[in-house]
């Protein structure tokens, strides 16, 4: 009666296991329920700005001039300006370059027609049921079909005759 007891459980769980529609491919949690110590910021120390005027319009959501920036404090201690993180649409030496790729027209929501279909993708690709027991992930042979062949890619542009300066050299054989 044990015995049967024991493979009942098991196969009530494996049945579980695979019923499963989660289309995700990796497995990243962390095994912990505790809080995440990465998603605190402290934020700037209060000081007064030399003109008020530039003190933003408090809106809800908005942001303050104490907000944390890490991106932008990471691009300003490599030496670069942090301004240029902020989204003021195409710049002008960029847009010939967008004319040129939009001349066929723009779909205006490309974003979550793609989003949609790689849900699709994951869900028709996502893990089997002993991957979903060892806990694996499988983004890596899910992805495969997508994924392009650089060294192939590279030997074509070869072969035809462009210069590829920024590839290792062909080897001697070749």
């Amino acid at each position: 009666m044990r015995a049967f007891a024991l493979t009942l459980t098991i196969t009530a769980g494996l049945g579980l296991a695979a019923c499963s529609n989660d289309p995700r491919l990796m497995n990243l949690k962390s095994g912990q329920d505790g809080p995440d110590e990465f998603a605190i910021l402290p934020t700037k120390p209060l000081s007064m700005p030399p003109d008020l005027a530039l003190l933003p319009t408090p809106t809800p959501g908005g942001g303050n001039i104490t907000d944390p920036t890490p991106f932008g404090d990471a691009v300003g201690a490599l030496g670069g300006n942090p301004a240029r993180l902020a989204n003021n649409g195409v710049g002008a030496a960029d847009g010939g370059l967008v004319s040129y790729a939009s001349r066929y027209g723009v779909q205006p929501n490309i974003r979550g027609e793609l989003a949609q279909a790689d849900v699709e993708w994951r869900s028709d690709h996502s893990r089997k049921l002993l991957e979903r027991l060892a806990q694996t992930s499988v983004y890596m042979r899910a992805y495969r079909p997508m994924t392009l062949d650089s060294d192939a890619e590279l030997l074509r542009w070869r072969r035809a005759g462009a210069q590829t300066p920024s590839a290792p050299p062909p080897p001697a054989d070749e």
